[in-house]
């Protein structure tokens, strides 16, 4: 009894598990206090139990590390390369005059959000398919009009991820594996397609990047008889403060970079070269797509691995979130809801303004960087909220549910680790640790745009049936 009662004497050092609420408590009563996040392994669920146990079972777990080993060496081991830029109709996989691409996974017209919906009529009205806006949802419809998710035509797409055959795009190859990823071009302002923005202005605007942009890209990359390698680029990036997915001032200063000396000696007029370079100019973001071409070509080549957990694809399409995953090939989906997304608004506009998640600008969270590598570009936190510690722990947090690090993408804040890589199924529904995105905000409504950005994780439903699909697959 003595000793129970030195023990209340004294200053308490406490590790609490579970409910925070308590941490709480114990704060105001001057205990020092840790708190343990920790859930009971795929919550509790006993179908989900069961699944675990199987995957952790002696006769397949050999199986599952190999085919893991394999999947996060592919993904480290990618080498994507720039080499190109053209119209998708001359480069993307199936793609015809009245296909229309969207991000995230499969969706028909009538359940589309706002958005998208705004996306596909500005870009029917920009392809010269319908004459106005009305027209346009009237035509998309009507079956005529072929939706596909651009994940299943080796394409990413940021937020509506909206791409039609006009549209130029990134051309990315795989030097190590031989695969292609594409991405569209960079709109760069807060009003535009991909936002759900579709008037006059946004059209005219895509009609310049046909027209002017994309040739000159085009005309430039053919003068360079190597490419640019983008996974360099990539890391000298990050150790100059972006995490590629919502910061990219380095990143588009080394790409602008790279790619001016081949600009400069194109046909096109001094006018058209200024104007191309103040385009560039007027926003960071111009490498974003680059680096959503980059990472999805390094996980294609990780995809259809026989018994690997890893995941290969997160995207969403505003109303599901959708991943693959390598160890089930195809274009098989595993979906839950698209959550909201919290962070700043900009001034005027509400939470409740907002659409759901959308975009396959997650693909480059899947990779390792975006919101797993926040603790390179603290700064990032005056965009999507939160503080200098938690975009430090959210990196720290990642390497809980990843495979490994990657060598080549490093972390200057971190002693130089490598980015967290190999998203594993079994690790999120064992830990209860959702990845974590951080992304742009469009409003709710079609034709408006951009407004916000901020934090979000998937739905857990996603996991949960990928887990499930697993268990019954791999033997």
């Amino acid at each position: 009894m003595n000793k129970i009662n030195e023990l209340f004497n004294n200053k308490l050092n406490v590790i609490n598990v579970g409910i925070e609420n308590f941490k709480d408590d114990m704060l105001k009563q001057n205990a020092s206090v840790t708190h343990l996040e920790w859930t009971p392994p795929g919550r509790g669920n006993p179908d989900l139990i069961t699944a675990l146990d199987k995957l952790e079972d002696p006769s397949v777990i050999d199986k599952i590390e190999a085919a893991n080993k394999e999947a996060v060496e592919r993904i480290i081991n990618s080498q994507p390369v720039l080499i190109g830029f053209d119209q998708a109709i001359n480069v993307v996989p199936g793609m015809t005059k009245t296909t229309i691409l969207h991000a995230g996974p499969p969706i028909t017209w009538d359940k589309m959000n706002g958005p998208m919906k705004g996306a596909v009529t500005g870009a029917l009205v920009f392809e010269g398919l319908a004459k106005n806006i009305e027209e346009a949802a009237e035509l998309a419809a009507s079956g005529e009009i072929t939706f596909s998710p651009c994940h299943e035509h080796n394409c990413v797409g940021s937020m509506a991820g909206v791409t039609s055959a006009s549209m130029f795009m990134h051309i990315v190859e795989n030097k190590t594996y031989g695969n292609i990823a594409y991405t569209n071009l960079s709109e760069q302002l807060s009003k535009i397609l991909r936002m759900g923005a579709n008037d006059e202005s946004v059209v005219n605007r895509l009609i310049w990047m046909r027209d002017v942009l994309g040739p000159m890209l085009r005309d430039a990359m053919k003068l360079n008889p190597t490419g640019i390698d983008l996974r360099l680029m990539l890391s000298q990036a990050l150790h100059m403060g972006d995490e590629c997915h919502n910061r990219n001032i380095a990143g588009t200063t080394l790409l602008i970079q790279a790619l001016t000396p081949y600009i400069i000696q194109t046909n096109f007029t001094v006018e058209q070269k200024k104007d191309v370079f103040d385009f560039i100019a007027s926003s960071d973001y111009f490498s974003g797509p680059t680096w959503m071409a980059l990472c999805k070509c390094a996980l294609d080549a990780a995809h259809g691995i026989e018994n690997s957990t890893i995941v290969t694809t997160m995207a969403r399409n505003g109303v599901e979130f959708g991943i693959r995953v390598s160890g089930i090939a195809g274009n098989v989906w595993f979906t839950g809801p698209a959550q909201q997304v919290i962070g700043p608004m900009f001034a005027g506009y509400k939470p409740e303004d907002s659409g759901l998640d959308i975009g396959d600008s997650a693909i480059t969270e899947t990779y390792g960087i975006g919101g797993f590598a926040m603790a390179t570009a603290p700064a990032i936190v005056s965009l999507v909220g939160g503080t200098v510690e938690d975009a430090i722990s959210y990196t720290t947090k990642m390497g809980e549910i990843t495979t490994t690090e990657n060598p080549s993408v490093t972390i200057p804040m971190l002693d130089f680790i490598g980015i967290p890589t190999g998203i594993d199924v079994r690790k999120v529904i064992q830990t209860g640790i959702m990845p974590i995105i951080n992304t742009a905000i469009a409003h709710k409504d079609a034709g408006i745009g951009m407004i916000g950005a901020g934090i979000v994780n998937p739905p857990i439903e996603a996991f949960e049936k990928a887990l499930l699909a697993l268990g019954e697959k791999i033997k």
